[in-house]
């Protein structure tokens, strides 16, 4: 085998390859969950896929098939769901952490840019996978979901008939759906991981530039091998992962709900996932006209330019004052997220003591948790972060007494 493979090359790369250790170590864990959860979502998608099939009258029975009727079929659907809801939190805690540490910074701007895209695959694949069980709460929030995506100027309408191949959601939209989840996204994703391992591979872990400085001044930093050290340490990540994983999906099952039918009115209270929540709750609460603008319009070109933003990050930050203006405006869109994601999650909620108890939660703890944010370094940014946190405060309650109705 070494003769035919040289595998000898690749562990020898391996062993050799440090991995620098300082406070920040644990953040680079996340990655190796991530991959891990990827995994996850391969393995139990090919097992879903034997049985399930891909049309409106069939489509919502043989997911009833799976849960009832093959063995630990239910466990292997809740696994799935539940994974690729863990993948994308996972995703959200790494891009925030290597924000924070700046690890974006030369010459890992290509790193960077391929993790948001793959980020950007990932909500791809909750978003298509989300209608392919055909049950009531998928159907409407689809229709919901594609229909945002028609009020982008100029190609809206375009984009709309290729979303939903027509123009209703439709069995036409389902088999699209399914074709880009196991097909295409699979695809897509596995080309711009190898692109983003091999970039991570080639310039190695990225260190915090304080802890950088503070090293030289004591001699230089410490760092352990790869293999089997590092290993080691990020299989721990992957049993935590596995452990949560294992957990929620023989607790809490997944849902399948009622079978979607296209002539009845859409259900009270439909939502998307939680990860799309902060998007649909703007736009939800946004007025129906921004001065000549429609607020819709206004709202998907925000998000756009948001996301353009992040994409370019490393080539915004070339000094002092565009560095502190890129951490306003990611601790504003981290206290964005959490506030339209939690106003989003108890809007339109039913009146009961857990939900009035965890809009109490919210408020009280949520809050707290934006206090780093509120320690900058200059008076200036005192100021934007004292308003901020008067507007998350005011957002927190609001939610809660929405909540009490």
């Amino acid at each position: 085998m070494e003769e035919r493979l040289g595998l000898d090359v690749l562990l020898g790369l391996a062993r050799n390859k440090l991995v620098p250790i300082h406070a920040s170590t644990p953040f680079y864990y996340f990655g190796g969950m991530a991959i891990f959860l990827f995994l996850v979502q391969i393995g139990t998608g090919i097992l879903l896929s034997l049985y399930y099939k891909p049309s409106p009258d069939q489509a919502f029975e043989s997911v009833q098939a799976i849960v009832t009727e093959v063995d630990f079929g239910w466990l292997i659907r809740s696994a799935h769901s539940w994974s690729a809801n863990l993948l994308v939190g996972v995703l959200f805690l790494h891009l925030l952490t290597t924000f924070m540490m700046r690890a974006y910074r030369r010459p890992r701007e290509l790193t960077w840019m391929t993790g948001i895209v793959l980020l950007g695959l990932f909500l791809a694949f909750g978003f298509s996978g989300y209608l392919l069980p055909w049950n009531e709460l998928a159907f409407f929030a689809t229709r919901v979901g594609t229909a945002i995506v028609g009020v982008v100027p100029v190609v809206g309408k375009q984009l709309l008939l290729l979303a939903r191949s027509g123009e209703d959601v439709t069995g036409d939209t389902l088999a699209r759906f399914y074709s880009l989840h196991v097909v295409v996204l699979p695809m897509l994703t596995f080309a711009v991981l190898g692109v983003h391992l091999f970039l991570v591979q080639k310039h190695g872990m990225s260190v915090p530039e304080k802890i950088v400085a503070d090293a030289r001044s004591k001699g230089g930093l410490r760092a352990m091998p790869f293999l089997p050290h590092f290993l080691l340490r990020d299989m721990v990540g992957w049993y935590l992962a596995l452990a949560i994983l294992a957990a929620l999906a023989a607790l809490f099952p997944w849902e399948l709900g009622d079978k979607a039918d296209p002539f009845k009115p859409a259900p009270d209270n439909i939502k998307p996932e939680w990860y799309f929540l902060f998007m649909f709750q703007a736009l939800k609460v946004l007025p129906a006209h921004l001065g000549p603008f429609e607020g819709e319009v206004v709202g998907v070109l925000f998000f756009g330019a948001c996301g353009l933003i992040v994409l370019f990050a490393p080539f915004l930050d070339r000094g002092k004052i565009s560095r502190a203006v890129l951490a306003s405006l990611a601790a504003v869109a981290v206290a964005f997220f959490i506030a339209m994601t939690s106003w989003g999650w108890f809007s339109g909620a039913e009146q009961t003591t857990l939900r009035v108890i965890l809009g109490g939660i919210q408020t009280v703890v949520v809050l707290p948790l934006l206090i780093p944010f509120t320690a900058p370094g200059s008076n200036g940014r005192k100021l934007v972060y004292a308003g901020l946190t008067l507007a998350i405060a005011v957002l927190a309650v609001a939610t809660w007494w929405e909540t009490l109705g």
